[in-house]
């Protein structure tokens, strides 16, 4: 998809980090934007500045991980906007923890917004997209985790990992079809947004006491937020992206190296390893 100016862009987790950065680089290339987020201030504050560059802009306090929610969003954008070009299933949140050691909640959380938030956006979204009739564009924000998996992330990387799964099944399923509408897996890694600080979003139901696997894996996020790429280069590589058509965006170039060195350690049966670059960032 070339043309982005006149066309309307989704982005679910605008409120900050990556969301925000896509809405803003995306109203620069003159898209109208609905933007989607659980925080209400951080929200309407990426709705005043996308406002700015002079699109129309529609915001919503969405919590992805609520199918009823996800579809008043998608009935509302329809009706405010009439149509959806760009969709971009971007909210996320991190939680770390061995397999053993972590509670259900911990694991229902992350996969209620990871996974179940690109599959509530695609049930409501997709259908309508494919309606129109005109070329489209799916961006899913899964993760360099979604690829290789490192100790001590489990709820996260367990959902991250599906949310890969899933966007790859609906690439293939909407290629079979001859839809006008290609799809990107984001596998971002080490990016300086606020995914460390997750649990500020995290709903009462679904609280946990913090273990110290957890609080360890949360300082490594940290430090590795701290040394990453700002998050507006990331917006950058989606556009790039979605002009190319390209399915898979990797956000750094060391991690193309590790998915061959993987896919040997599994052909002959081995354990894949921890890439040593993904502790870099």
């Amino acid at each position: 998809m070339h043309e982005l100016n006149g066309r309307v862009a989704v982005v679910t987790g605008a409120g900050s980090g990556i969301g925000r950065a896509l809405a803003l680089r995306l109203a620069d290339e003159g898209m109208d934007l609905a933007l989607g987020d659980v925080q209400r201030e951080a929200l309407a504050e990426t709705g005043e500045l996308a406002g700015t560059r002079g699109v129309r802009v529609v915001s919503r306090v969405v919590d992805v991980g609520e199918e009823h929610e996800v579809e008043a969003f998608a009935e509302q954008v329809y009706a405010d906007l009439g149509a959806v070009h760009l969709l971009c299933n971007n909210a996320g949140v991190f939680m770390g923890g061995r397999v053993w050691t972590r509670p259900a909640a911990d694991f229902e959380w992350a996969l209620r917004v990871n996974l179940w938030g690109l599959l509530h956006g695609a049930r409501a979204f997709v259908p309508r997209m494919l309606d129109q009739g005109h070329e489209g564009h799916i961006v899913n924000t899964c993760s360099v985790a979604g690829l290789f998996v490192g100790p001590g992330s489990a709820p996260y990387t367990v959902s991250k990992w599906a949310a890969f799964a899933a966007t790859l099944s609906l690439a293939q399923e909407l290629a079979m079809q001859n839809a006008k509408i290609r799809v990107s897996a984001l596998c971002p890694g080490g990016v300086t947004t606020r995914i460390h600080e997750s649990e500020r979003v995290r709903p009462a139901g679904l609280r946990s006491e913090p273990g110290d696997d957890s609080i360890f894996m949360n300082e490594m996020i940290r430090a590795t937020v701290e040394n990453g790429i700002p998050p507006e280069e990331v917006a950058g590589q989606v556009v790039d992206a979605v002009r190319a058509g390209r399915f898979l965006v990797l956000t750094h170039p060391a991690y193309a190296g590790g998915l061959p060195e993987q896919a040997e350690a599994l052909v002959a049966g081995r354990l894949p390893g921890m890439p040593d670059f993904e502790w870099r960032g």
